[in-house]
């Protein structure tokens, strides 16, 4: 008989990390000790981290700021490398950041900033973000343009897209690999599933290390929707998707994706003086959806007159108008089942207005996963009354630890502890002292239940409250590695 030599403990996490994504052995016994003679996982830092980040605007006159962040370890207890690239084959390095703890910036101007790609290895790999903010102060485009730069994926979900008439939607592509992209898009409307154009909407190919737009009126020529829901998947490769929204007399955002499908959401941090807020609902499933809505305040969570529940038809888009719900009082959109007994995952997001007149910005807000251990959002600025951070708490009493870095020119870090009861959304602005430049926020569950947040950026111009939204959500910086406790020989068996 052949004699096996004994695994090492790297060995068997990088095989069963091969295989299943997430390197653990075994779950815990209810006393905390695992079975069958192995020892509960430890949670480990993830060795390597993916982003990738849209093409940032099409106007001659855009000024775009991209921020690159790692929390985690202070300079010398490891080494690691990140690069933010130009989606292009010869691409060449927009951020490089050298250490974590300290956060990265650089500019660009015109139509011609690039989409990126990039990774991060070592110790600048756990939890890396990356933030990309635009300012376009006049034209059809004008606003504040935010969006988190996402790992790719295959399968996205964006409720509150439109194809009416003022409305130009663009979903941008960006594929990091070395092989081609295949993608579908189908589109659903307050009737179901819109009728493409023949051959428009399936089998988009985005070629490796490059970026597509896709203006979404031209998948369904003539159809005029209001609200719809656009779902976006590969069939072949990975993509990073995001839809930038214009919208004419209004202003221009990103719109993200919507966390998956769940029966109970979380939509954090609508601004207090929004003089418009609209829900857009979809419901991926067969079963139509009853969904109790609730606006979780300072205070407590209050239902919206009129707008207590929303039903929504399987496989279709609803829209509510909300009108100015916060009433100058910042809040959260929570939505749970009427019946908890029944139970229809939904997908959902807000369109939400400022201002009046000719002084209006847009922003979305999608629903967004909770923060989990840790989650960082970047590019936050130390002047006055232009970041604010909401943290909501849909159903227990929690408590979080804020903690402000250093700006990309200096300062020192400042943190904070914020308790969250049950229902409410607390807010706060936090800065490091004596700060100069662009800085990050990052979020840490210290106890209680699950917390979820959002950053408003405000620019104001020229008596416009430009301004854009972005969702904190876990940043899943740690896998579950197996402890050993005996002789591992035995799973080469």
């Amino acid at each position: 008989m052949k004699q096996r030599a004994p695994l090492t403990l790297a060995a068997v996490t990088a095989a069963l990390a091969a295989l299943t994504g997430v390197a653990a052995l075994t779950a815990p016994a209810a006393d905390g000790k695992a079975t069958d003679g192995r020892a509960a996982a430890a949670r480990m830092p993830v060795e390597r981290s993916l982003l990738v980040c849209p093409g940032p605007s099409s106007s001659d006159i855009a000024e775009t700021t991209y921020t690159s962040f790692t929390p985690g370890a202070p300079a010398g207890e490891g080494k690691g490398s990140a690069r933010l690239l130009g989606a292009t084959k010869d691409a060449k390095p927009v951020l490089e950041p050298k250490e974590p703890g300290k956060p990265l910036g650089a500019t660009a101007s015109g139509a011609d900033a690039p989409a990126l790609t990039g990774s991060a290895d070592g110790v600048l790999a756990p939890g890396w973000t990356a933030q990309l903010t635009t300012k376009v102060s006049v034209g059809r485009t004008r606003g504040v343009l935010g969006v988190g730069c996402t790992a790719p994926g295959t399968d996205f979900w964006f409720p509150a897209v439109s194809t009416a008439k003022g409305r130009e939607d663009y979903v941008h592509l960006t594929n990091p690999d070395d092989a081609a992209a295949i993608v579908d898009i189908k589109l659903f409307g307050p009737d179901g599933p819109a009728k493409p154009d023949a051959g428009t909407s399936e089998s988009i190919r985005v070629d490796p290390k490059s970026t597509k737009t896709v203006l979404l009126s031209t998948l369904v020529p003539g159809a005029q929707l209001a609200d719809a829901t656009a779902h976006v998947t590969t069939r072949a490769g990975r993509v990073g998707a995001s839809v930038q929204v214009g919208e004419e007399g209004v202003g221009a955002d990103w719109l993200p994706a919507s966390v998956d499908p769940a029966g109970s959401l979380v939509l954090p941090g609508i601004p207090g003086d929004a003089a418009s807020v609209k829900l857009v609902v979809f419901v991926p499933g067969e079963e139509d959806a009853d969904l109790k809505v609730r606006l979780a305040a300072r205070e407590g969570s209050i239902s919206p007159a009129g707008s207590e529940q929303v039903h929504v038809k399987a496989g279709m888009t609803a829209a509510v108008d909300l009108k100015d719900l916060t009433r100058g009082e910042p809040g959260s959109l929570l939505l749970t089942p009427s019946d908890p007994k029944k139970s229809a995952p939904v997908v959902a997001a807000l369109r939400v207005v400022r201002g009046s007149g000719a002084k209006q910005d847009i922003g979305f807000i999608p629903a967004t996963g909770a923060v989990g251990a840790r989650a960082t959002v970047a590019d936050n600025r130390p002047e006055e009354n232009t970041t604010l951070l909401a943290l909501t708490a849909p159903g227990a009493d929690a408590k979080v630890k804020v903690t402000a870095s250093p700006g990309t020119g200096g300062g020192e870090p400042a943190s904070q502890e914020v308790a969250v009861k049950a229902g409410t959304t607390q807010t706060l602005t936090l800065a490091p002292a004596g700060g100069k430049g662009s800085y990050a926020l990052t979020v840490e569950t210290v106890s209680g239940g699950p917390v979820h947040a959002s950053r408003t950026l405000t620019l104001p111009h020229e008596g416009i409250t430009m301004f854009t939204v972005q969702g904190l959500s876990d940043d899943h910086s740690t896998v579950s590695v197996p402890k050993a406790v005996q002789d591992l020989s035995v799973l080469t068996g």
